[in-house]
């Protein structure tokens, strides 16, 4: 398999481990695009949250509580953004599960949810269509 997170895991790629289970590994984004950005990763591939396995997800959510919680009590940080990107069209840029903490503190200058402009969107009617029976 040429899946880079599935190399990290095996140690073929060196990577700057932060956290480590049975079913979990979580590590510094190279990218450096924001202080102490961590991804968090199933050891088991799966794509994304659409088709993981569901123990693993458990797993998986269990770390990223751990993980952002060591953030803001050990750490000095006062809150974490916790995001995921499921599938192409949502920018998942790599095939693998993958859950993004970043650490925050107030006044980092940080923007990671963009304001859309709002939409004049029918919420009734759009609640009618996406509603799980």
């Amino acid at each position: 398999m040429d899946c880079i997170f599935c190399k990290i895991i095996k140690g073929e790629i060196p990577s700057y481990k932060i956290y480590e289970d049975n079913f979990v590994y979580a590590f510094l984004d190279i990218a450096s695009d924001y202080y102490g950005h961590t991804i968090v990763i199933p050891k088991v591939h799966s794509t994304n949250v659409l088709d993981i396995e569901s123990k693993s997800y458990s797993e998986l959510m269990l770390a990223i509580k751990k993980i952002s919680k060591h953030y803001v009590n050990d750490c000095n940080f006062t809150g974490v953004n916790i995001f995921n990107n499921s599938g192409l069209d949502a920018e998942q840029s790599v095939m693998h599960t993958h859950f993004h903490i970043v650490p925050r503190v107030s006044g980092d200058g940080y923007k990671i949810n963009p304001a859309s402009v709002k939409q004049n969107f029918d919420l009734n009617k759009i609640a009618n269509e996406l509603k799980l029976n």
